[in-house]
């Protein structure tokens, strides 16, 4: 009895020493590697197989304390079994592998052992080390060496890792498949089975698994829709299908019924003599994209109506105005003029979506308002060059007032002138050392009355002089030449995509 207030001593053995001490002294060779692959503990037996003091490896890394070329089937056999243990958390095993070792006198000795990587677990189930279990069986692999089977030994080493190698590469490519953002699905055999199907397939039907299973079977809204009929036709002609904008009815269990809008191909599988064993399902949900374009649409239709409105109701606002004012319809003409000049460029920007337009489009559109059928009264050449919608604009109404010149005054004020209109691009610095494309566009103008400089700038030239770009780098040069009018203008344009 001890007396009251003393505690007893539990003279129960400690089981973790107790282990520790087995391995230890276990004539089966144990080394102990954490995740960045250094050595923290080995047992003697390892120490005896490898012929290395423990303070000389303590703390290194396998390979720093066992070199071998990285471009070496040793190296990369020992350090693809480690990573993998790293990767998955799983056991791997060597069942074959040379690993030479260096010995005390400098030397190396051919050694050749099979290897088992065991990953430890701390109490949260983290991988906290490897335990590399390694047994010598160089005597056992000379022996062989010696018979004439020794050939199906290399012969099944080098299938072992071919196999590894495969079985890596089928884990990456089934990865990739499961993860491609577009939804892909593989049909076995005439009746269409779901052989495999990846994760944006399954979403996109809103199904967990339906392998196994026809078309008909999983998805039968989509064989009455006509699908099944247009994969019966793939398989049977060897020919693929492509559904382009398609709609599609899926009856999802969960989200009901929703059409959906798909961009798709059915393509033949074949076989090593040519005969179709099945189809890949391969395609894009681009439902959100044609509803953002019909948005968009609206939204530009409903635009071009209010500005045409707001044209018009300004264009009565100056008749109304002026109306009494003496001397005033050369003025109201020409401002009506220039409304429809813009209403115009509003209406070929609206056709293409207020996309870029193009610069020989700009410049038809504008001559061809103003002055009619131009034949060969207008010569017009140059690249096909897309502009910016702001652009466009700015370019329509500097046109509309020369060509409204040259019809005042200028060479299309007579039968026999003519007006050359060309453009060029190259590139050229923008602010900041950006890319830009310098574009240059000259209005030149021949057979017409001799010019003379204006005494006064009027409005038409002061719209004219404001040029097609705010960019740094702009320029107009207009010149009253004898033989007739000249304008240059120059622009640094940021490069559209084209």
């Amino acid at each position: 009895m001890h007396p009251r207030g003393n505690h007893a001593v539990s003279r129960r053995p400690n089981l973790k020493l107790a282990i520790a001490r087995l391995a230890e002294i276990s004539p089966n060779p144990y080394v102990l590697l954490d995740t960045d692959l250094r050595l923290v503990w080995m047992n003697d037996a390892y120490l005896k197989a490898t012929m290395r003091d423990r303070a000389d490896i303590t703390g290194k890394t396998m390979f720093e304390a066992f070199p071998s070329d990285p471009q070496s089937e040793s190296y990369r056999q020992l350090k693809d079994s480690l990573d993998t243990v790293l990767q998955t958390g799983e056991a791997d095993e060597i069942a074959l592998i040379r690993y030479d070792i260096a010995r005390p006198d400098g030397g190396m000795e051919t050694r050749y052992w099979s290897a088992t990587h065991t990953p430890v677990r701390d109490e949260a189930g983290a991988l906290k080390f490897i335990l590399q279990h390694t047994v010598d069986v160089t005597e056992l692999q000379e022996l062989r060496q010696l018979r004439d089977e020794m050939g199906v030994v290399r012969r099944a080493g080098a299938v072992q890792a071919r196999n590894r190698d495969l079985a890596r590469e089928s884990r990456r490519l089934m990865e990739f498949f499961h993860q491609a953002p577009g939804f892909v699905a593989v049909l076995a055999g005439p009746d269409h089975v779901f052989e495999m199907t990846n994760a944006a397939y399954l979403d996109l039907v809103g199904m967990e698994d339906i392998l196994g299973q026809t078309v008909e079977q999983a998805l039968p809204e989509v064989a009455r829709q006509g699908f099944t009929e247009v994969l019966d036709r793939v398989y049977r002609t060897g020919e693929p299908y492509f559904g382009r904008r398609e709609p599609v009815v899926l009856e999802a269990r969960e989200r009901g019924k929703a059409e959906r809008v798909l961009n798709f191909i059915f393509q033949p599988i074949f076989e090593a003599g040519g005969a179709v064993s099945g189809i890949i399902v391969q395609g894009y949900d681009v439902t959100e994209e044609i509803e953002y374009e019909q948005r968009q649409a609206l939204l530009i239709n409903e635009l071009n109506h209010r500005v045409k409105n707001t044209l018009a109701v300004v264009q009565g606002l100056a008749q109304q105005t002026f109306r009494n004012v003496e001397g005033a319809d050369a003025a109201i003409a020409t401002y009506k003029a220039r409304l429809q000049a813009l209403a115009a460029a509003h209406g070929l920007l609206t056709e293409s979506s207020w996309s870029p337009a193009r610069v020989r489009d700009v410049l038809t559109l504008t001559i061809d308002a103003a002055f009619g059928s131009f034949e060969d009264r207008v010569l017009l050449e140059g690249p096909d060059f897309l502009l910016s919608p702001e652009v466009a604009l700015a370019l329509t109404m500097i046109v509309h007032e020369l060509t409204t010149n040259a019809l005042k005054y200028g060479a299309l004020s007579n039968e026999t002138g003519k007006v050359s209109v060309s453009w060029t691009v190259e590139k050229g610095d923008c602010e900041l050392g950006e890319r830009c494309d310098a574009f240059t566009l000259t209005w030149q103008e021949r057979g017409g009355p001799p010019v003379e400089q204006p005494s006064r700038q009027g409005f038409g030239t002061k719209l004219i002089n404001s040029g097609i770009s705010s960019r740094r780098g702009t320029m107009v040069d207009i010149r009253y030449e004898p033989e007739g009018l000249v304008c240059v203008l120059e622009a640094n344009l940021e490069p559209l995509t084209r």
